[in-house]
């Protein structure tokens, strides 16, 4: 092929024996990295989280046509569905959902060899804007070169530049002096593998006996990411999708009306029957001081915005959740107690100690949502205002639609999590503390570490210093003051 000199047939029986320290590697992104060779998942995403549930109903509609037409014909169709009309300024599904799919995909045997290189390129068949940031910032690859998207007026025209760009780009910038060894599929011909005087190959039958690269051997950590879709969109399960959809519609309204109208001892089993599940660990070392003067202040992690209605549920008492971010519309539909706070500490200060004086408050002191199985930094302001802090660690568990976003509609978070066949939420309370009011020994500062560390011992979650603005850094591209009519589902 092209005069290139093939060493092998087979990737790592191989590759073994090659000293690989001092050489710039050249991987085929989709057939030497992932263990999947299709390339549909990812535009169904695109297509969905960055354009419309029609859009994505119009590329799913397609498959048949895209599974029979040639590789290039199907990438092209996959292109001008997934982009048109789409803003480029806006597009940032690349960075926020994608990488995690991606990741997911990666296979051990193919990351091993991409760790031995000096310097490693990454040729994709994807457009530049879809793996960028997963190559370079999750799996810290030199060079990435995919295709490049024509562009109009500042949005996508759903056509690509020339392929021929890219082996231009390639050879100029990366290989000019270069010692490279390429490595790409026996089924596949790619004219970029002339670069290269050494070629490794790898089979179709070599890839499916591929392990998935596990979550602690990943170069950076996933631990925030965005979208509506909690599995990964291969035709079979959209079609699935699809089917379910009308159906998950009413059931969450069905939910919601349940919730909102009916007492605890009735809505309980009810919403048990529909599919919805609580899993309660209370821990009975909890003081009932029928003398104190204000009311227990529940501190949890915060998975979704219905964590407050789950604890509230699960004690069969009413409490009053304090938010620092909630629609209009969820205010409304809300079936306890809520209060806004300001992020004034002092004026935020003043409305929790009104709400104590009242009854039993719930907070959420990392700010924000957070669905990998970290922590983010706990707020210090309730270790000030009560002694009686009972810290609630909180899991739930989805299968189709996540409760949360960044960049989007907030006020759907609640009904989409509803909209899931078995949506499931693990509560567990533990041992009540003290506030620095009454322990001069401890500072704001370290109950509220320890509040954390105990949260994540329970759940086995990573505890980190990171915030809510970089969350909304990472997701989408702002400290948290997001557009409300940004996402179109």
């Amino acid at each position: 092929m092209h005069g290139s000199r093939f060493i092998s047939q087979t990737l790592m029986s191989s590759v073994q024996d090659s000293d690989l320290s001092q050489k710039t590697l050249i991987l085929d992104v989709e057939e030497t990295l992932l263990r999947s060779s299709s390339v549909f998942p990812y535009y169904m995403l695109v297509a969905f989280e960055s354009g419309s549930l029609i859009r994505a109903f119009v590329l799913f509609a397609l498959y048949p046509l895209i599974y029979l037409v040639n590789d290039e014909l199907s990438i092209k169709i996959m292109v001008m569905v997934s982009f048109f009309g789409i803003k480029k300024d806006g597009f940032r599904v690349g960075s926020s959902v994608l990488p995690k799919f991606f990741l997911e995909d990666v296979g051990v045997e193919g990351f091993d060899v991409l760790r031995r290189g000096k310097k490693t390129v990454g040729v994709s068949k994807l457009p530049q804007v879809m793996v960028e940031c997963f190559l370079k910032d999750y799996l810290e690859i030199d060079y990435v070169f995919g295709r490049e998207l024509k562009v109009f007026g500042g949005y996508f025209v759903g056509l690509m530049k020339e392929h021929k760009n890219v082996i231009e780009r390639l050879i100029h910038e990366v290989l000019e002096d270069d010692e490279t060894v390429c490595f790409s599929n026996k089924s596949v011909k790619r004219d970029w593998i002339a670069c290269s005087k050494d070629v490794f190959m790898v089979s179709n039958g070599e890839k499916k006996a591929w392990r998935t690269l596990p979550r602690e051997r990943y170069p950076k950590d996933l631990i925030f990411h965005d979208g509506r879709l909690a599995f990964r969109p291969e035709p079979l399960s959209m079609l699935v999708m699809f089917m379910w959809f009308p159906f998950a519609i009413l059931l969450s309204v069905f939910r919601t009306i349940i919730a909102l109208t009916m007492s605890y001892g009735a809505l309980i089993p009810i919403l048990a029957f529909t599919g919805m599940q609580l899993k309660l660990t209370n821990n009975n070392s909890i003081s009932h001081d029928h003398k104190k003067h204000k009311g227990r202040l529940y501190v949890c992690n915060h998975r979704t915005l219905l964590d407050p209605l789950y604890l509230s549920f699960g004690l069969k008492t009413p409490l009053t959740a304090v938010t620092y971010s909630l629609s209009r519309m969820s205010e409304i539909l809300a079936p306890i107690k809520t209060v806004k706070l300001t992020r004034d500490r002092d004026q935020d200060a003043k409305t929790i100690d009104k709400m104590l004086k009242l009854g039993d408050v719930v907070v959420c002191p990392e700010g924000t949502t957070c669905r990998e199985p970290y922590l983010l930094r706990f707020s210090p302001l309730f270790a000030e205002l009560s002694d009686h802090i009972v810290p609630v660690a909180l899991d739930s568990y989805v299968t189709m639609f996540y409760g949360t976003t960044a960049d989007g509609l907030k006020w759907l978070d609640p009904f989409l999590f509803m909209m899931n066949p078995n949506p499931t939420y693990r509560v567990q309370l533990l041992d009540q503390i003290h506030g620095v009011t009454s322990d001069a020994q401890s500072t704001r500062f370290e109950v509220a570490n320890y509040v954390q560390r105990e949260i994540g011992k329970t759940l086995e979650f990573e505890c980190t210093s990171l915030t809510r603005k970089d969350k909304y850094l990472v997701l989408a591209g702002n400290e948290g003051y997001v557009n409300s009519t940004s996402n179109k589902l």
